[in-house]
């Protein structure tokens, strides 16, 4: 994929790169993450929702736009739901208890069960739409749950929208590691930082003696992370307590810190944009 050589605002000429989308006027966003993971059932959305309530709590203005639009889960986690407004001027995202601001598709449908039957240019659309038209207003991070995969959405993700890093989200199985490679290999060649790895579901402590009890075996992340030089940000447990408060909607009130070493590598490692 080349590189444009001129700029692109005052011309008509197709240009090989595709061309980054602008947010809405009245949105400055300064840093933004793409969460994706090669294979589904693997947590990213509760990790996205994880690391976006970290970072709050850091005392950052975040945002999750949910671009997994057939598979939205963002909103139940944080207890959102009852559509979202706009006028002539934009759409207004929903807001969280804690103030975090949420875009999805699940807050445009009548009901949160009803399936989204699209193909994938109209989703597409739909993703670029929550950039463009969206008032985002000031936001420090926004994160963007990717659908699992390296299909239309991503490529969409990180063809339209500038960016900043990407963090890959994984469980320990052997068969994962080749998926992980093939994420990792999409990110490279969209030329797309990589942040790093998160490791759910890594392990289990067992509740009598508190010993740490490797379920799917261990070491195979760690191998793909040391052959492509990235850190491994995290290693989230099978813990029931996510489960429940996301389930309950009640995400931003579970006091864990798997994820606080993870918000400092990534606030340490990206600079600071006004889109």
């Amino acid at each position: 994929m080349s590189e444009c050589d001129h700029n692109c605002e005052s011309c008509n000429k197709e240009c090989a790169a595709p061309r980054k989308e602008k947010t809405h006027a009245l949105s400055d966003i300064k840093r933004v993450i793409a969460v994706m993971s090669g294979k589904g059932g693997v947590g990213k959305s509760a990790v996205t929702a994880l690391l976006a309530t970290e970072l709050s709590k850091q005392g950052y203005h975040c945002g999750i736009l949910d671009a997994d639009i057939t598979g939205a889960s963002i909103p139940k986690m944080f207890g959102v739901g009852g559509g979202v407004s706009g006028d002539e001027t934009g759409i207004f995202p929903a807001e969280t208890p804690s103030g975090m601001k949420i875009i999805s598709s699940n807050l445009l449908l009548e009901n949160e069960t009803d399936p989204v039957i699209w193909r994938g240019p109209i989703i597409a659309g739909m993703v670029k739409q929550f950039w463009t038209d969206v008032i985002w207003g000031d936001v420090d991070y926004l994160l963007i749950d990717c659908p699992p995969g390296t299909g239309d959405v991503p490529l969409t993700v990180f063809q339209s929208i500038k960016v900043d890093g990407i963090v890959i989200v994984a469980s320990p199985q052997e068969l994962v590691s080749m998926i992980v490679e093939k994420a990792v290999n999409m990110a490279g060649m969209m030329k797309v930082p990589m942040l790093g790895i998160v490791e759910n579901m890594s392990y289990a402590l067992c509740p009598h003696c508190g010993e740490r009890i490797n379920i799917f075996g261990s070491g195979k992340i760690e191998a793909v992370a040391q052959k492509f030089g990235l850190p491994i940000l995290a290693s989230i447990p099978i813990d029931g307590k996510i489960a429940e408060h996301a389930d309950s909607g009640k995400i931003e009130k579970l006091e864990v810190d798997y994820l606080h070493a993870a918000a400092d590598i990534i606030e340490s490692g990206l600079p600071v944009k006004s889109c």
